[in-house]
């Protein structure tokens, strides 16, 4: 099995990691009921995207 000839240093380890962080998700506040909601999905309080209702919440 192949083993590495030098010890890799703790600044080239977290170098190479440095891009492993997770990003946050775009969140904005619903103009129809003010809950928050990701970017580009229906709101999951009014069922609602882009200013029209997509789903009926009122039958559940």
């Amino acid at each position: 099995m192949p083993v590495p000839k030098k010890k890799t240093s703790k600044s080239r380890r977290d170098t190479r990691r440095a891009h492993h962080a997770l990003e946050k998700t775009g969140t904005i506040i619903c103009s129809k009921c003010g809950e928050r909601k990701i970017l580009h999905r229906v709101c999951s309080s009014c069922g609602t995207y882009r200013g029209r209702e997509v789903i009926n919440r009122d039958e559940e």
